[in-house]
């Protein structure tokens, strides 16, 4: 995408964010996103939960976010949680703090989905914003509140970047039924190999081997071969156009909470170099 260089942005050649709608309350944002909802047929009345990574200002999140969904083919409506990232590669610990002090307004956040006329949501996390979801579903998890109302559909981390034992501590304090955990990891994430020498050496679970991330209940899939992504190796998700489009194919059909079919993800993987190690516990 074609950035301004220069303020004021020119919208005919570049991508911008220039008129945002501001809400005053929670009851506003509610009654706009139902809004949205409702002229959706009831099938595509499904809200994507976004929570971007590190180094991400907020428009960028904003414009990353419109991509993703443009070349996904999402049906339903996309929701963007943005934290106080400094947008900075050289501000890795203020994110991590950042996060962190995140964690209850994205509670919150989940909240108010909740409460809207949504009939499936997801939550798709990026990076450090892994780190930062997971941290949120343990907190709700002990409580007894995780997916409470049955319409969370899949959680998915992509190149999370979280520490391989924190996260498997996370995965053993939720302690659910719930099965739709995908991670999406790949061995060659430059991005996370800075991360891994910032903590000491200790990998990170966007590129840690898809077998034993499998024994922890997450489905595992691993893009390490797919070399077409545009925007490197540490975003897969959007940089690669058929890794993008099979996400939004696994989004679009994906089976209600409870049912037995096959998960989404993997009966889309076609032709993909991508291999799929399904949960094990």
């Amino acid at each position: 995408m074609e950035r301004p260089k220069t303020l004021p942005p020119d919208p005919r050649t570049e991508f911008a964010v220039i008129d945002p709608a501001r809400y005053s309350s929670k009851s506003l944002f509610l009654s706009s996103l139902n809004t949205e909802l409702r002229v959706r047929a009831p099938a595509q009345r499904e809200v994507l939960l976004f929570v971007h990574g590190y180094n991400m200002t907020t428009s960028d999140a904003i414009l990353q976010v419109g991509q993703f969904v443009e070349d996904s083919g999402f049906e339903g409506v996309p929701v963007l949680f943005t934290w106080a990232s400094a947008g900075r590669t050289s501000r890795y610990v203020y994110d991590l703090n950042s996060a962190l002090v995140a964690r209850p307004l994205l509670i919150d956040a989940s909240e108010l989905l909740s409460k809207s006329i949504a009939t499936k949501y997801h939550i798709f996390a990026h990076s450090m914003g892994s780190f930062l979801t997971m941290e949120a579903i343990v907190d709700v998890a002990q409580k007894n509140q995780f997916n409470r109302t049955g319409r969370l559909q899949n959680v998915v981390l992509a190149s999370p970047d979280i520490d391989i034992d924190l996260f498997r501590s996370q995965m053993g304090q939720i302690n659910t039924t719930f099965d739709r955990f995908f991670v999406l990891l790949s061995k060659d994430d430059s991005a996370l190999r800075a991360a891994r020498q910032i903590a000491g050496g200790v990998p990170r679970v966007g590129a840690a081997d898809a077998e034993e991330l499998s024994t922890l209940g997450v489905n595992a899939i691993d893009l390490s071969k797919v070399q077409d992504s545009r925007t490197g190796s540490h975003s897969k998700f959007a940089g690669s156009p058929e890794v993008v489009q099979l996400i939004g194919r696994a989004l679009n059909n994906a089976p209600s909470y409870g049912s037995r079919r096959q998960t989404a993800l993997e009966e889309v993987i076609g032709d993909l170099p991508v291999r799929v190690v399904t949960a094990r516990n």
